[in-house]
């Protein structure tokens, strides 16, 4: 394996369960294991899945002079966040953006009060520590060295509050620290797959046990990139370097819910975050091309680069990720697609020789079932 390929911390427990390994993102992560990628979705979806995504970089951000209100101002100018209604203790969903408002990554961060936990992606982690570092000179920012993983599916919770009840009070997006024997964890009720769950950050030490003891219960089964990657499709999330990226506005993305009412025009801190002129300007006119959903009878894999066609073979976008839907049995899509293709005439997608028609439709493919 090539040197540059960085290992997480528990590769020899997963291993030991037979893990199929391959790369991404700059680690050997797991891919699969022996059940088999369709098994492992289906387990997700029916009772629950434990994924190791330690790769995933885990940010602690403060004020160098420790106050609320210095952290505060210094992300929402480089964020478009407003920390006046968002509540400590709450996770959302935000950006990195560019200065022609392009996504360089999605994150997740966690309001403290005097600090902000952030979960940024594995294969941007080092650009986003440089460009936060260089956006937000008051602030002091670290990595914190622990395993990350996600125990989703409609058991996690009970999975999870078996080791501290506590877990079950929690709601969707909210974070609280959890004791598993014996160990302090920052845990989320989040996670990527649609599915209701919790992502934990456990201290190094403590790691292989906790996630040994996690797999003794019958309810929960490993589950690999693989699956996470159908998981996520069929719920209609995006990943960043195919469905998003620093060309990529939120607006064009579907994503403008996580833009604050009070940072668009009229608000009262509107603005004044990078790329926020091309994203004011898309929100009050909208944007020349859309994410969107596409759906296919036609029993033919449609994949990402897949051309997407209008009835006259015109190109009018491009699908960013593909797969056919281990739950519904069918091709379902992600696609950018020029705006004015998408006024209910027919599509098709480019496979090769083959032109399967395609349909928009309403994201997710598959209902989130998150505990609100």
């Amino acid at each position: 394996m090539d040197e540059t390929i960085r290992s997480i911390p528990l590769s020899e427990l997963h291993r030991s369960i037979g893990a199929r390994f391959g790369p991404f993102a700059g680690y050997a992560m797991p891919i699969q294991y022996p059940a088999g990628l369709k098994a492992e979705h289906a387990a997700t979806r029916s009772h629950a899945g434990l994924f190791d995504v330690s790769h995933m970089g885990q940010l602690r951000i403060r004020a160098k002079d420790g106050s609320a209100a210095s952290l505060a101002h210094s992300l929402e100018a480089a964020l478009p966040v407003d920390f006046d209604s968002w509540p400590i203790g709450l996770q959302k969903y935000s950006f990195l953006l560019n200065d022609a408002g392009g996504i360089e990554d999605d994150l997740m961060g966690v309001n403290l009060g005097d600090e902000l936990r952030v979960v940024v992606n594995a294969g941007n982690r080092d650009a986003d520590f440089a460009r936060l570092v260089a956006l937000c000179p008051d602030l002091s920012i670290e990595w914190v060295e622990a395993a990350l993983v996600a125990l989703q599916g409609p058991d996690a919770e009970g999975v999870l509050a078996a080791l501290d009840p506590a877990a079950a009070a929690m709601t969707f997006l909210q974070a609280r620290e959890l004791s598993l024997e014996g160990a302090r964890c920052f845990a989320t009720r989040s996670g990527y797959t649609g599915e209701d769950g919790y992502e934990v950050s456990i201290p190094l030490e403590t790691a292989e046990p906790i996630v040994r003891r996690l797999l003794t219960d019958p309810r929960v089964q490993p589950v690999g990139l693989g699956a996470r990657d159908t998981l996520r499709l069929e719920a209609g999330l995006p990943l960043h370097g195919s469905d998003i990226t620093p060309s990529t506005t939120p607006v064009e993305a579907g994503l403008a819910f996580a833009i604050p009412k009070s940072r668009r025009a009229g608000g009262a801190k509107a603005g004044g975050f990078p790329g926020a002129a091309t994203i004011l300007a898309q929100l009050a006119d909208g944007p020349s091309r859309r994410l969107v959903g596409l759906v296919s009878a036609d029993a033919i894999p449609i994949r990402a680069h897949a051309p997407v066609l209008d009835a006259s073979d015109a190109v009018v976008g491009e699908v960013t990720s593909g797969t056919v839907s281990p739950t519904l049995g069918r091709p379902v899509m992600l696609a950018l697609v020029s705006a004015a293709a998408l006024d209910g005439r027919p599509l098709r997608a480019a496979v090769r020789d083959k032109r399967p028609t395609v349909e928009v439709v309403k994201l997710p493919f598959v209902p989130k079932r998150y505990r609100r």
